[in-house]
Formats: C-alpha cells, sequence, structure tokens
C-alpha cells in the first residue's frame, strides 16, 4: 500500500509506502509500484494508531445488548422504568448496566421487583464493582435456598438483598447461556475510532476469555492487537495478534488483603517473568499498592490502574517507583457533575489526575474503561485537555493537558503505557491512523468523526471494503 500526501510527524506532505505490514519508505513523491493500492490523504495527519491501555472487551460486546440504567441516557425512577420494560422484548433474562444511585437511590432486590416484578433481571452498578438482581433472579440463582458466595449481601434475617458485589464469573457461571458475546460489532466500532490495540485489563480473564479472544482473532472478527491481563494462571499464547499481559491484582478497600499478601502475590508475578497491574480507585488503595511494590520491588511493566484519587503524597510514591499509572480522563466528563456531590471535597482536587503525574516523571498511559466509559478514546482526551464535567464545570484545571499529550496517552507502546509515542519510521509495523485534516486542524476537535482510516499491519480494518463488511455484524 501507497499513503499518498500525508502530513507525517510535522514533516509536511510526503508518502509513506507499507510492505510485509511494516512501514517501508518515507519520503516525497514516492512512485506507485504495480499493482500496489493507493490511498490518497489530501494533507490529512497521519498518526500511530491508537492504543486503549484499559479495556474490558466481553463487558463492551455484552453491554451492546444491554439495558442503558443510568447517565445520562436514564435519570429517573420513571425512565428506568420505561427502560427496562423496552428492554423486556425477548425471553430470558433483562440484562442492564451503567446504574448510578443519582436514578433511584440503593437499588436491591425490592425495588428491582417494583421495575421489573415478571422476569428475572440483573442490573450492574457503573462501577462494575456490584450486580443487582431482582427476586425471580435471586430465585433462579438460588439465593433463597441456601446457594451462598463471599459477596452475596444478606439483611440481618439471612435473606438475600439481591446486591452482589464482585461476582460476575460466579453470576456468568450460574446462567444458563454463559456462552461470551460476539466481538465482532465492537472491534469494528473501535477500529472507526482510530484504535488498532487494546489492552483487556478483566481480573477474571482465565483460559477460557483468552480461547474466546484467540477464536474471534483467527475468525477476523478481532480486528485489534490484543493484550490480555487475568489470572495467575493465564496461559501464554502464541498467536502473534494476542499476547498475555499483566497479572492483574483487584484491591476492595472494603476488604483489603494483607500488606504481606499483597507483595506475595507481587512477588510471585515477577518470578514468573510477569508483570502486575493493581486496581487502585481510593488513596487508601493506592498507598497499599505502591508500598507493597516499593517491598517486592518493581519491574517494567507493572502498573497501577486507575489511580483515581492520587494526592500529593501519593504522587511522590509512585515517582520514587518504576511504575506506570494508566488513568481515565474521561470520566472527568462523563461523571464529574456526580464526583461533585458524592466525592469527599478533601479528594476532589486529587480526581484523576494527569499534568501532576507527568510533572512528577511518573508515566502516564491512557484508557477508557469501557464499558464502564466511552469507548471513544477521542471523548478521553477532550477531557484530559478541557477537565470539564458534562455540565460545564471544572476538576483540576491545574491537571489539563495539551492536545499533542493527550494525544500522547493512547500513541504508547501496548506493553509500556507512558512512554515515548511509537514513532512512524521505516521498520515500524505499520499500525496508523489516518485522519481528514492536518494536526494543526484537528487538535482544536479531538473527534473520532476525523477518522478516515484505520490501518493494522497495513491492513485497513476501517472503513471495511464490501466484501468485508457484508461478513461483518453492523455497529450499533
Amino acid at each position: 500500500m501507497l499513503i499518498s500526501r500525508a502530513e507525517i510527524e510535522g514533516r509536511g506532505v510526503i508518502d509513506l509506502r507499507i510492505s510485509g505490514g511494516r512501514i517501508a519508505a518515507i519520503g516525497c513523491a514516492l512512485p506507485r509500484l504495480a499493482g500496489e493500492r493507493v490511498l490518497d490523504a489530501e494533507g490529512g495527519a497521519l498518526l500511530p494508531g491508537l492504543h486503549d491501555h484499559h479495556i474490558h472487551l466481553m463487558a463492551l460486546a455484552a453491554a451492546e445488548r444491554s439495558v442503558r440504567c443510568g447517565p445520562p441516557q436514564v435519570r429517573t425512577v420513571e425512565s428506568l422504568a420505561n427502560a427496562l420494560r423496552a428492554g423486556a422484548v425477548e425471553s430470558g433474562w433483562i440484562r442492564g448496566v451503567g446504574y448510578h444511585e443519582s436514578v433511584a437511590g440503593h437499588l436491591d432486590r425490592d425495588l428491582l421487583d417494583a421495575l421489573a416484578p415478571d422476569r428475572p433481571a440483573r442490573i450492574q452498578h457503573r462501577s462494575g464493582a456490584m450486580w443487582v438482581v431482582n427476586s425471580a433472579a435471586a430465585d433462579h440463582l438460588g439465593l433463597d435456598r441456601g446457594v451462598d458466595q463471599p459477596g452475596v449481601e444478606r439483611d440481618r434475617a439471612g435473606r438475600a438483598t439481591g446486591r452482589l458485589f464482585r461476582l460476575d464469573a460466579w453470576l456468568r457461571g450460574h446462567l444458563e447461556d454463559p456462552a461470551p458475546p460476539g466481538l465482532a460489532g465492537v472491534s469494528l466500532r473501535l477500529a472507526s475510532f482510530g484504535v488498532t490495540g487494546l489492552t483487556d485489563a478483566t481480573a477474571e480473564n482465565s483460559d477460557a476469555e483468552l480461547h474466546a479472544f484467540l477464536d474471534a482473532a483467527e475468525r477476523g472478527q478481532l480486528l485489534q492487537r490484543l493484550l490480555v491481563m487475568g489470572r495467575p494462571d493465564l496461559s501464554s499464547p502464541t498467536h502473534g495478534m494476542v499476547e498475555r499481559g499483566a497479572l492483574k491484582v483487584l484491591l476492595d478497600e472494603s476488604d483489603l488483603p494483607s500488606f504481606e499478601a499483597l507483595q506475595g502475590v507481587i512477588e510471585a508475578a515477577h518470578w514468573e517473568s510477569r508483570s502486575a497491574a493493581i486496581h487502585c480507585v481510593t488513596r487508601s488503595e493506592l498507598v497499599l499498592a505502591a508500598a507493597a511494590f516499593a517491598a517486592a520491588g518493581s519491574r517494567p511493566g507493572d502498573r497501577i490502574e486507575h489511580a483515581s484519587v492520587a494526592p500529593p503524597d501519593a504522587v511522590q510514591l509512585l515517582a520514587n517507583l518504576p511504575l506506570t499509572v494508566v488513568t481515565q480522563p474521561g470520566f472527568i466528563r462523563e461523571r464529574g457533575d456526580a464526583y461533585l456531590v458524592d466525592v469527599d471535597p478533601r479528594d476532589r482536587p486529587w480526581l484523576y489526575p494527569c499534568g501532576r503525574l507527568l510533572r512528577a516523571a511518573v508515566p502516564l498511559g491512557g484508557s477508557t474503561d469501557a464499558p464502564f466509559g466511552d469507548p471513544d478514546p477521542w471523548t478521553a482526551m477532550r477531557a484530559a485537555v478541557d477537565r470539564h464535567t458534562e455540565a460545564g464545570a471544572s476538576i483540576g484545571s491545574d491537571e489539563a493537558l495539551t492536545p499533542e499529550r493527550a494525544l500522547a496517552l493512547f500513541t504508547s507502546p501496548p506493553e509500556r503505557p507512558g512512554a515515548a509515542p511509537r514513532p512512524i519510521e521505516v521498520g515500524a509495523r505499520a499500525d496508523l491512523c489516518l485522519l481528514e485534516r492536518p494536526w494543526s486542524a484537528a487538535r482544536s476537535e479531538l473527534s473520532s468523526a476525523l477518522v478516515v482510516a484505520t490501518i493494522r499491519e497495513g491492513n485497513v480494518i476501517w472503513p471495511l471494503s464490501e466484501a468485508d463488511r457484508s461478513a461483518t455484524p453492523s455497529m450499533r
């Protein structure tokens, strides 16, 4: 393939040739070779393909066929009831996602019974930490017949409240159809944003999920290169499109492990030549994780996921260690107005920091955390630049990044988020994103609508050819 008249890293309008999945030549007026496909960039910026450094791909695919139960689509009890009724169009379970207490308070089985009495229903909180089931679902799961599991909440009388904490894998195992959802539609949607690579950060990923990813890649339904985090026993695949990533450790402030136990988990991962990634959304979780890394020693690839609340003293702890932070600035826009109500005022200045981490020389990668956040990385970039909530309030304006630095959150290497952006140079893998206009014009908009082509290893994965499109489920 020959990409002509592209703006490449500020070097003006030049041509780029791809051969064997890699960049073979860059120069002015490169001659077209016999049979070579030509893509005219018309002066548009050619960027490294975007990499979302923290996403939950199976959950995103499942969310595409689920009822939206929280803001911005649903904001009241009445609209939630209407959404659940509208979602009850097929036999089986009602599956809802994105619930937040601003809609109807603290949801439990009794309230959900009033909203959806006739069918088993499960609704996921937007944090991803909790499912709520109604009585029909509780009966299906056997919660009132002695079936129990750590994470099943019960009232003082021993009756299940319907609230299930951190029980995603257990819940899937008790459903009639636990088969993983198809990935073709969401993968194509992500490709339309310019995304050529993903890191799936699901802590429960086992060989079952790994095999599903491998199968999707073999079938051409997974268009992106994929790095898979997961459990300690996760296998290391040999497929070139799918690789094993870090051991994922999910901390929960209400049930934190001992310092020694967390240190041991990190050391065990390192013994297997594997990095560790620790989920931290509170300051207590962040301090515990940093201290455990300090005691265990850290290696390249060790990560803090989210760093949702990172006060200056915690940032200094991170700066003293060779740790990377992967964060989600998009939550400032998507959830910022709720944060201004729900979050302790002492913690609000330290929400999802970006600028302060970079000033402390902490490597910083970006992600969407989809489906818990908007899967469009350009939305996260805009939030990193303006730090505005949906209603227009400002949170942490001194954390704002330039458009160039916001883009860099999503163009670092998959295994080294926060490192220098992948260069567009001869010999590099041809994972590219083409915009319809030069960067000088695109930087003020930062919109996925500007993406006109996405290329992975020299193959155009968006827009697809007519033949490819007819074989791929349509985007939603």
